[in-house]
């Protein structure tokens, strides 16, 4: 599935809910169903700048070209936030993460729903992701 594809499933799996405590759950069994990140890889490289609560973002070059995404963090919403941004941009090819910008984070509304310290946070883990998506395609 490409980047557009998983948004707009996304966007179709949270328009179900109308209730914002409901999407809040759902945000958080995301983030509960994140691929396991070992303590090794909880280190001030992978952690995000411009967040509130810890968030470790695990980025690795695959030999097909993609680039395999891991996440956690020390929050349950931000977890799931990042669980989102993971859905998307996971084993996709560094060029399409630099290239398609997501707009899930719009259509939903979710950046008005969340704190502006957790909304600083989203922006801060897309932003990452998608500059060391460039540092990989510099490489």
């Amino acid at each position: 599935m490409t980047i557009d594809e998983r948004q707009e499933e996304l966007i179709s799996q949270f328009e179900l809910v109308d209730d914002w405590m409901d999407r809040y759950q759902m945000i958080i069994d995301l983030g509960d169903q994140l691929e396991p990140v070992e303590d090794s890889e909880h280190t001030t490289e992978n952690l995000i700048d411009g967040c509130q609560s810890r968030v470790w973002i695990i980025i690795s070059p695959q030999e097909d070209g993609t680039l395999h995404l891991k996440a956690d963090s020390d929050a349950l919403i931000t977890k799931g936030i990042a669980a989102m941004l993971l859905y998307c941009y996971n084993d996709q090819p560094a060029q399409a993460i630099v290239e398609t910008p997501l707009y899930f984070i719009d259509r939903l509304g979710l950046q008005s729903h969340l704190s502006p310290t957790r909304s600083n946070g989203l922006q801060s883990m897309y932003e990452t992701i998608r500059r060391r998506a460039q540092e990989f395609m510099s490489h």
